[in-house]
């Protein structure tokens, strides 16, 4: 059974179009604040956080649904980029202590935990958003297959029509499949797109700006010599409006 912990204060395409690069620029100007750990900071020359929300059309007064939001590198990022009037609903298996934290500071943040399956938010929102977790989708098992497919079909129904579902992960070698999630911790993006429109959405676009071609797709993830350097897709995906 899934439980909202409610915060206790109140608080496409490959080439970007000029709209995508004007949203960048200001997204950019979150990236300096000093409510962020510098550890996160440290971080934006890889994920380029920026671009990327830019990429999904982040902006304010939208509903967010983060799907498995780890330590809250993009929960805090999200939070500030939607304001006062938007809400940022996270979900995952169990509590993360650092998105506690954010939830109680923010204002406009909350905690969902649950299963597989699960709904993501009590209301329909704008965008359903994962970073770097569909790989571990699969490795969760639900009945006679994995979570991949219970997770793609709650984000289906989180979504209002025309929402996006945004999918970042690290690229596994050609002809990998899914073969490699719980060992390498990467995933072809071939699969992912696949098994999300299987679930009734349309890729509307790709991006290449966390492209690493130097990686060859052998390593794991965590290894020191890739990590924070791994190719890796980002991909948006459509609910159909009709």
């Amino acid at each position: 059974m899934r439980n909202w912990l409610l915060p206790a204060a109140a608080v496409t395409m490959l080439v970007a179009t000029p709209v995508i690069a004007a949203n960048a620029a200001a997204l950019a100007a979150l990236l300096a604040s000093p409510n962020r750990p510098e550890a996160d900071k440290v971080r934006d020359a890889d994920r380029k956080p920026a671009e990327v929300m830019a990429f999904a059309g982040i902006r304010p007064g939208q509903k967010i649904a983060e799907l498995a939001p780890g330590g809250g590198y993009y929960t805090r990022l999200l939070s500030a980029a939607v304001g006062p009037k938007g809400y940022v609903y996270t979900f995952a298996s169990r509590v993360s202590p650092a998105v506690a934290e954010i939830a109680k500071a923010s204002g406009n943040v909350s905690v969902g935990v649950g299963k597989a399956g699960d709904a993501l938010a009590p209301e329909p929102v704008d965008v359903v958003w994962t970073t770097q977790n569909y790989h571990d989708f699969k490795n969760v098992k639900v009945g006679d297959g994995d979570g991949a497919a219970a997770y793609n079909k709650a984000a289906f129904a989180a979504l209002k029509p025309g929402g996006i579902y945004l999918i970042n992960d690290h690229q596994a070698a050609k002809g990998a499949g899914a073969t490699v999630t719980s060992t390498l911790h990467r995933i072809e993006d071939a699969v992912v797109v696949q098994e999300v429109e299987a679930a009734g959405f349309k890729l509307e676009g790709r991006s290449e700006i966390l492209r690493h071609p130097a990686d060859d797709h052998t390593g794991k993830v965590f290894d020191s010599g890739v990590r924070g350097k791994t190719d890796q897709f980002l991909l948006r995906f459509r609910k159909p409006r009709k």
